[in-house]
């Protein structure tokens, strides 16, 4: 299995997404909702609509927008009147027809004209039931199915221009880490070491920084802990989970550190969480369900009794969003791809004491996976 990434310079920003790149993807969306029998899909503001056609409508999104992608038609974005402008200026908008709707008006009756009256449609999951509900009331016949219900693969398979953008984010993250490990973390609380995280992940090209956790001692117990004011101890151990997006992509990585001196039981636990990431990481290749490497993780832990204490999936897509499917999960048959993106992030947390999680972004190949991430596993010692 290849593990070198691909060559990528950190802070050369790549080359927008072209105009013929969003109707590629329109014309693919499209002909995928044709084969998965729908009438088309209704795509509201959020990821999938970035996605596709390179537009983000200012927020709130109390105004419906609403891009309809139906087979052998041009494709169309419906907006406000007065956000038009801002519509048309998206790096995708020359492949689709934008039409508008003025304040006053009924919006759903507009929309209504751009649908089948008894069509079977899929939606955004972003989509406000506000506005579903607009459209179920001006067309009663149609239907609607979760895009990631019907397509759950929309956004997974992701091309070279998107793995590359993914590497240098997961690069840029690295960077971050290998920075955070000179900085002092006895004395100082949870939040202040968040912050030069997150200041990290900004100095290394990241616009966004959707989260920068800092567990230390009982708080990496919980895996959905978030930097608090509890100052951190000489004897702590810490997790660190950072990442958000650069160049429009996600970053996802955790490692764990010591302060100090770890003891046997840190070591051991840390280990083994190690060999169960390196497991499932192994058993990454195409046409392995997603929910095998799941279970390749969980059986390490499970073996050395620490089964109980393994609490949430392995891992998670990761694209536009830092979060999206696939995920690794018992129940999740769909099989990898090349160009598949995901985390891998085996995690053990004893209540009260401490908590290791490891993770990487791995990119699925025709020869198995690759890691983007490339910093050392092991225990890191801080001061």
């Amino acid at each position: 299995m290849n593990e070198a990434p691909a060559p990528f310079a950190e802070n050369d920003a790549p080359a927008p997404f072209a105009e013929q790149d969003y109707a590629a993807r329109m014309t693919r969306t499209a002909r995928a909702a044709a084969e998965a029998e729908l009438a088309g899909l209704l795509v509201t503001p959020g990821p999938d609509m970035v996605w596709l056609c390179g537009y983000r409508p200012p927020a709130p999104a109390e105004r419906p927008t609403l891009l309809v992608l139906t087979p052998g038609s041009e494709p169309r974005l419906l907006v406000p009147a007065l956000e038009r402008p801002d519509a048309e200026a998206a790096p995708g908008a020359g492949a689709l027809r934008v039409s508008e709707w003025h304040d006053g008006q009924d919006p759903y009756a507009a929309a209504s004209g751009l649908l089948l009256p008894s069509g079977r449609y899929g939606v955004s999951d972003t989509t406000w039931a506000l506005h579903l509900l607009g459209l179920q009331e001006a067309l009663p016949l149609t239907t609607y199915r979760a895009l990631t219900t019907v397509l759950p693969m929309l956004r997974a398979v992701k091309d070279e221009p998107e793995a590359a953008r993914l590497t240098a984010a997961a690069a840029a993250a690295d960077a971050a880490y290998e920075e955070i490990l000179a900085v002092r973390f006895a004395g100082r609380r949870e939040s202040d070491v968040a912050a030069d995280l997150a200041r990290l992940l900004r100095e290394h090209g990241h616009s966004q920084v959707d989260f920068a956790v800092v567990g230390a001692g009982p708080n990496g117990a919980d895996p959905h802990h978030e930097a608090g004011d509890r100052v951190i101890e000489q004897g702590d151990t810490v997790v660190l989970d950072f990442g958000g997006l650069k160049d429009g992509y996600g970053s996802d990585t955790t490692r764990t550190v010591h302060v100090g001196e770890p003891t046997d039981e840190e070591r051991t636990v840390h280990d083994l969480v190690r060999t169960a990431q390196q497991a499932a990481f192994e058993a990454v290749a195409p046409g392995v369900p997603c929910q095998e490497i799941d279970r390749r993780a969980r059986r390490v832990v499970e073996d050395a009794g620490y089964g109980d204490h393994f609490a949430h999936r392995t891992g998670h897509g990761i694209g536009v969003t830092t979060h999206e499917p696939p995920y690794l999960a018992e129940g999740e048959e769909t099989p990898l791809a090349p160009g598949m993106c995901f985390s891998i992030e085996p995690g053990v947390y004893l209540p009260g004491r401490f908590g290791v999680r490891i993770e990487d972004i791995v990119l699925c190949t025709p020869d198995g996976g690759r890691r983007l991430n490339t910093t050392d596993h092991g225990m890191a010692i801080v001061e």
